[in-house]
Protein backbone atom coordinates (compact mmCIF):
# COMPACT_ATOMS: atom_id res chain seq x y z
CA UNK A 1 0.00 0.00 0.00
CA UNK A 2 2.56 2.06 0.90
CA UNK A 3 5.25 1.78 -2.20
CA UNK A 4 1.48 2.43 -4.80
CA UNK A 5 0.88 5.49 -1.95
CA UNK A 6 4.45 6.42 -2.71
CA UNK A 7 4.22 5.64 -6.83
CA UNK A 8 1.07 7.94 -6.96
CA UNK A 9 2.74 10.65 -5.37
CA UNK A 10 5.86 10.52 -7.44
CA UNK A 11 3.63 10.88 -10.72
CA UNK A 12 1.37 13.78 -8.80
CA UNK A 13 4.59 15.38 -8.26
CA UNK A 14 5.28 15.12 -11.99
CA UNK A 15 2.56 16.64 -12.89
CA UNK A 16 2.17 19.36 -10.73
CA UNK A 17 5.92 20.20 -11.57
CA UNK A 18 5.00 20.49 -15.28
CA UNK A 19 2.09 22.70 -14.96
CA UNK A 20 3.85 24.71 -12.65
CA UNK A 21 7.01 25.19 -15.15
CA UNK A 22 5.02 25.53 -17.92
CA UNK A 23 2.71 28.37 -16.38
CA UNK A 24 5.13 29.76 -15.53
CA UNK A 25 7.00 30.26 -18.28
CA UNK A 26 4.08 31.34 -20.30
CA UNK A 27 2.76 33.93 -17.79
CA UNK A 28 6.22 35.40 -17.34
CA UNK A 29 6.33 35.66 -21.37
CA UNK A 30 2.99 36.85 -21.59
CA UNK A 31 3.41 39.58 -18.97
CA UNK A 32 7.33 40.72 -20.68
CA UNK A 33 5.37 41.35 -24.25
CA UNK A 34 1.95 42.55 -22.98
CA UNK A 35 1.93 45.86 -24.79
CA UNK A 36 0.65 48.23 -22.61
CA UNK A 37 0.84 52.23 -22.21
CA UNK A 38 1.73 52.84 -18.70
CA UNK A 39 5.11 51.28 -17.77
CA UNK A 40 5.89 47.43 -17.47
CA UNK A 41 6.82 46.61 -14.14
CA UNK A 42 10.31 45.80 -12.52
CA UNK A 43 11.77 42.61 -12.99
CA UNK A 44 13.92 42.86 -9.60
CA UNK A 45 10.29 43.22 -7.75
CA UNK A 46 8.42 40.32 -9.06
CA UNK A 47 11.91 38.39 -7.83
CA UNK A 48 11.39 39.76 -4.63
CA UNK A 49 7.96 38.84 -4.33
CA UNK A 50 8.83 35.14 -5.26
CA UNK A 51 11.03 35.43 -2.27
CA UNK A 52 9.24 36.25 0.14
CA UNK A 53 6.70 33.98 -0.69
CA UNK A 54 9.02 31.17 -1.15
CA UNK A 55 10.67 32.09 2.81
CA UNK A 56 6.66 32.06 4.16
CA UNK A 57 6.24 28.95 2.87
CA UNK A 58 9.28 27.70 4.67
CA UNK A 59 8.53 28.98 7.82
CA UNK A 60 5.26 27.59 7.50
CA UNK A 61 6.67 24.12 7.04
CA UNK A 62 9.17 24.49 9.95
CA UNK A 63 6.23 25.90 12.06
CA UNK A 64 4.87 22.50 11.26
CA UNK A 65 7.42 19.89 12.05
CA UNK A 66 8.11 21.34 15.28
CA UNK A 67 3.98 20.74 16.50
CA UNK A 68 3.14 23.99 15.67
CA UNK A 69 4.54 25.94 18.59
CA UNK A 70 5.55 29.07 18.11
CA UNK A 71 7.78 29.34 20.60
CA UNK A 72 9.25 26.39 19.09
CA UNK A 73 9.64 27.92 15.50
CA UNK A 74 11.25 31.33 17.15
CA UNK A 75 14.00 28.76 19.08
CA UNK A 76 14.97 26.93 15.87
CA UNK A 77 15.53 29.89 13.87
CA UNK A 78 17.33 31.86 16.36
CA UNK A 79 19.91 29.09 16.78
CA UNK A 80 20.11 27.93 12.93
CA UNK A 81 20.20 31.48 11.21
CA UNK A 82 21.30 34.19 14.10
CA UNK A 83 23.46 32.05 16.37
CA UNK A 84 25.04 30.49 13.70
CA UNK A 85 26.60 33.32 11.43
CA UNK A 86 29.28 31.59 9.37
CA UNK A 87 26.87 28.74 8.21
CA UNK A 88 24.63 31.60 7.46
CA UNK A 89 27.67 33.34 5.45
CA UNK A 90 27.85 30.01 3.61
CA UNK A 91 24.94 30.67 1.30
CA UNK A 92 25.69 33.85 0.47
CA UNK A 93 27.25 33.27 -2.92
CA UNK A 94 24.77 30.63 -4.27
CA UNK A 95 21.93 33.57 -3.30
CA UNK A 96 23.99 36.17 -5.11
CA UNK A 97 24.08 33.81 -8.06
CA UNK A 98 20.56 33.07 -8.12
CA UNK A 99 19.94 36.63 -8.03
CA UNK A 100 21.40 37.28 -11.05
CA UNK A 101 19.46 33.98 -12.58
CA UNK A 102 16.41 35.07 -11.71
CA UNK A 103 16.94 38.63 -13.30
CA UNK A 104 18.39 37.34 -16.29
CA UNK A 105 15.35 34.84 -16.89
CA UNK A 106 13.20 37.87 -17.28
CA UNK A 107 15.58 39.50 -19.78
CA UNK A 108 15.67 35.96 -21.89
CA UNK A 109 12.08 35.97 -21.44
CA UNK A 110 11.57 39.19 -22.48
CA UNK A 111 13.71 38.48 -25.73
CA UNK A 112 13.31 34.94 -26.63
CA UNK A 113 9.62 33.01 -27.73
CA UNK A 114 8.38 30.79 -24.97
CA UNK A 115 9.15 27.62 -26.85
CA UNK A 116 13.09 28.27 -27.32
CA UNK A 117 13.39 29.32 -24.06
CA UNK A 118 11.90 26.43 -22.16
CA UNK A 119 14.08 23.88 -24.38
CA UNK A 120 17.59 26.31 -24.30
CA UNK A 121 17.04 26.27 -20.45
CA UNK A 122 16.86 22.91 -20.22
CA UNK A 123 20.62 23.33 -20.57
CA UNK A 124 20.87 23.44 -17.16
CA UNK A 125 20.67 19.73 -16.93
CA UNK A 126 24.31 19.95 -18.39
CA UNK A 127 25.57 22.50 -16.73
CA UNK A 128 24.32 20.89 -13.27
CA UNK A 129 25.68 16.86 -14.63
CA UNK A 130 29.13 18.55 -15.29
CA UNK A 131 29.37 20.70 -12.11
CA UNK A 132 28.40 17.64 -10.05
CA UNK A 133 31.05 15.77 -11.34
CA UNK A 134 33.68 18.08 -11.09
CA UNK A 135 32.31 19.70 -7.26
CA UNK A 136 30.99 16.35 -6.13
CA UNK A 137 32.61 13.90 -7.71
CA UNK A 138 29.36 11.89 -8.95
CA UNK A 139 30.08 9.45 -11.85
CA UNK A 140 28.00 9.45 -14.25
CA UNK A 141 26.98 6.20 -16.67
CA UNK A 142 27.40 5.99 -21.26
CA UNK A 143 23.66 5.94 -20.48
CA UNK A 144 23.56 9.59 -18.71
CA UNK A 145 26.66 10.97 -20.80
CA UNK A 146 24.46 10.10 -24.07
CA UNK A 147 21.62 11.40 -23.07
CA UNK A 148 23.59 14.87 -22.00
CA UNK A 149 24.91 14.94 -25.81
CA UNK A 150 20.97 14.42 -27.14
CA UNK A 151 19.72 17.15 -25.23
CA UNK A 152 22.51 19.20 -26.62
CA UNK A 153 21.72 18.30 -30.08
CA UNK A 154 18.20 19.50 -29.66
CA UNK A 155 19.22 22.64 -28.36
CA UNK A 156 21.71 23.33 -31.23
CA UNK A 157 18.77 22.07 -33.75
CA UNK A 158 16.19 24.57 -31.97
CA UNK A 159 18.63 27.48 -32.52
CA UNK A 160 19.20 26.57 -36.09
CA UNK A 161 17.72 29.36 -38.13
CA UNK A 162 14.75 28.38 -39.97
CA UNK A 163 14.25 29.42 -43.50
CA UNK A 164 10.66 31.45 -43.89
CA UNK A 165 8.88 33.62 -46.59
CA UNK A 166 9.25 36.43 -44.36
CA UNK A 167 12.73 35.65 -43.10
CA UNK A 168 14.53 38.55 -45.45
CA UNK A 169 12.11 41.02 -43.12
CA UNK A 170 13.80 40.21 -39.92
CA UNK A 171 15.80 43.03 -39.44
CA UNK A 172 19.23 43.54 -37.47
CA UNK A 173 17.20 44.71 -34.15
CA UNK A 174 15.22 41.59 -33.35
CA UNK A 175 18.16 39.90 -34.10
CA UNK A 176 20.21 41.95 -31.61
CA UNK A 177 17.44 41.35 -29.28
CA UNK A 178 17.35 37.31 -29.55
CA UNK A 179 20.90 37.03 -29.07
CA UNK A 180 20.80 38.92 -26.01
CA UNK A 181 18.12 36.44 -24.93
CA UNK A 182 20.64 33.85 -25.93
CA UNK A 183 22.81 35.35 -24.06
CA UNK A 184 20.94 36.07 -21.00
CA UNK A 185 19.57 32.36 -20.96
CA UNK A 186 22.55 30.70 -21.60
CA UNK A 187 24.22 32.57 -18.63
CA UNK A 188 21.27 31.80 -16.13
CA UNK A 189 21.74 27.38 -17.15
CA UNK A 190 25.81 27.88 -15.75
CA UNK A 191 24.50 30.21 -12.82
CA UNK A 192 21.63 27.60 -12.28
CA UNK A 193 23.87 24.20 -12.83
CA UNK A 194 26.68 25.83 -10.17
CA UNK A 195 24.44 27.22 -7.50
CA UNK A 196 22.50 23.77 -7.59
CA UNK A 197 25.36 22.14 -6.80
CA UNK A 198 27.07 24.39 -4.43
CA UNK A 199 23.46 24.40 -2.25
CA UNK A 200 23.53 20.65 -2.64
CA UNK A 201 27.26 20.15 -1.31
CA UNK A 202 26.17 22.56 1.68
CA UNK A 203 23.09 20.28 2.74
CA UNK A 204 25.54 17.21 2.92
CA UNK A 205 27.82 18.40 5.03
CA UNK A 206 25.60 20.23 7.43
CA UNK A 207 22.49 18.63 9.28
CA UNK A 208 19.93 21.60 9.18
CA UNK A 209 16.99 21.46 7.76
CA UNK A 210 16.85 21.97 4.29
CA UNK A 211 13.79 24.24 5.29
CA UNK A 212 15.87 25.85 7.42
CA UNK A 213 18.30 26.57 4.68
CA UNK A 214 15.96 27.71 2.35
CA UNK A 215 14.89 30.58 5.02
CA UNK A 216 18.52 31.68 4.86
CA UNK A 217 19.19 31.55 1.19
CA UNK A 218 16.08 33.36 0.56
CA UNK A 219 16.90 36.14 3.19
CA UNK A 220 20.45 36.18 1.47
CA UNK A 221 18.50 36.67 -2.12
CA UNK A 222 16.36 39.33 -0.58
CA UNK A 223 19.20 41.41 1.27
CA UNK A 224 20.94 41.31 -2.20
CA UNK A 225 17.86 42.53 -4.31
CA UNK A 226 17.04 45.42 -2.27
CA UNK A 227 21.36 46.29 -2.18
CA UNK A 228 20.50 46.08 -5.79
CA UNK A 229 17.50 48.47 -6.22
CA UNK A 230 19.42 50.89 -3.98
CA UNK A 231 22.29 50.95 -5.80
CA UNK A 232 20.16 51.37 -8.92
CA UNK A 233 18.17 54.61 -7.36
CA UNK A 234 21.59 56.38 -6.80
CA UNK A 235 22.92 55.85 -9.89
CA UNK A 236 19.03 56.92 -11.79
CA UNK A 237 19.86 59.89 -9.28
CA UNK A 238 23.58 60.56 -10.21
CA UNK A 239 22.93 60.25 -13.91
CA UNK A 240 20.22 62.90 -13.88
CA UNK A 241 22.27 65.13 -12.03
CA UNK A 242 24.62 65.34 -14.51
Amino acid sequence: MSSSLSTRLKYVSLGVLVVQTTSLVLTMRYSRTLKEDGPRYLASSAVVSAELLKILACTLLVFREHSKYVRALNQVLKEEIVNKPMETMKLAVPAGIYTLQNNLLYVALSNLDAATYQVTYQLKILTTALFSVTMLGKRLGCNQWLSLLILMAGVALVQWPAESADASQQTSLSAGFQFVGLMAVLTACFSSGFAGVYFEKILKETKQSVWVRNIQLGVWRVQTLCSLCCVRRLWVGWSSQQ
